[in-house]
């Protein structure tokens, strides 16, 4: 007589279930969301996307140090939204828009998503204002 083991019976299976949202969440994303998450930061890349600027120019408008200014910038630059060049002592700024991309597709991912609620949601109240009959404008006569 064979003896088959039931122990499969009690041992769970370990399925596998991926997110494709993942992949948006990585480190770089989450870099770019960080950095845009501040005032100061996205003012200075309004200041960059008109041009490229020194680091006491991107600190001007704000009553911060150089070295705030500083900390900002190495944020930016850390997220890839800034390239920096260094000329003696003066340190010019760049913006680099390109890892934006990422956030753009994130973003639309959801935007897809809503669009669709709110045009099922503008049908319904279509429907619903097509059913009530209109009223009078003097009930009283």
């Amino acid at each position: 007589m064979v003896r088959r083991s039931t122990r499969w019976l009690t041992i769970t299976a370990v399925a596998l279930i991926f997110n494709h949202m993942v992949e948006y969440t990585s480190a770089p994303l989450d870099a770019v969301f960080h950095a845009l998450a501040d005032p100061t930061r996205r003012a200075m890349l309004g200041s960059l996307s008109q041009g490229p600027r020194t680091v006491g120019e991107l600190a001007a408008p704000f009553a911060i140090s150089l070295a705030a200014a500083s900390k900002h910038i190495k944020v930016l630059e850390q997220a890839g939204l800034l390239r920096r060049s260094v000329s003696g002592r003066t340190h010019v700024c760049r913006l680099d828009a390109q890892p934006m991309h990422a956030g753009l597709e994130w973003i639309r991912h959801y935007e897809q998503f809503w669009q669709g609620r709110l045009d099922t949601l503008e049908a319904l109240l279509r429907a619903e204002d097509a059913a009530v009959p209109p009223t009078t404008a003097d009930p009283g006569r």
